[in-house]
């Protein structure tokens, strides 16, 4: 009985292997099994990274990004690529700093306006417009009051903390 049992196992074990190596020699099969292949046969053909369902463009966002970070549009990738190694080089290798960065940035893009305004006269072409730029009043003066505001609640912690008027906040400032 247990040898019935193991060759109907093996059996039925075979045929499973058959469907999913795509040989037709089943004699149990129908017509319509034979035109189209189930979806777990094919999806188990599909080989992912990691068992993923999507592919990775898709995962990626599927637009420009997923392109660039995927070498899809080699040229702009090499250009990604090779604008932050120079700019790794130039903040890691060569120590500069950010802020240095920023206003030599500004300093370079100012000369090349004046330049470009002064030099647009000989070759009778428009000089660049620049924009007129005002910052309003009233969001400045909300933030220096809210700042000021900040500052002065500060302050009076300080001031609790070092009169002992706050032995909690004294331990708590003093343990770190």
């Amino acid at each position: 009985m247990a040898e019935h049992d193991e060759s109907k196992v093996e059996s039925f074990m075979e045929k499973i292997a058959d469907k999913f190596h795509g040989d037709d020699s089943s004699s149990s099969s129908s017509d319509s099994d034979d035109d189209k292949p189930s979806l777990s046969a094919v999806k188990s053909k599909i080989f992912r990274l990691c068992g993923r369902e999507k592919p990775i463009h898709r995962v990626l966002g599927g637009g420009k990004l997923a392109d660039v970070l995927l070498w899809r549009n080699k040229k702009i990738s090499a250009g990604v690529l090779g604008g932050v190694t120079l700019l790794w080089s130039l903040f890691e290798v060569f120590e500069y700093h950010l802020l240095t960065f920023i206003c030599h940035l500004l300093i370079v893009s100012l000369a090349v306006f004046f330049l470009w305004t002064n030099a647009s006269s000989f070759v009778n072409k428009v000089p660049p417009r620049i924009p007129d730029l005002y910052i309003p009043e009233d969001p400045v003066l909300q933030f220096a009051s809210a700042l000021r505001y900040e500052i002065n609640r500060g302050i009076v912690a300080l001031r609790d903390i070092g009169s002992g008027r706050d032995l909690k906040k004294f331990l708590l400032v003093c343990h770190l």
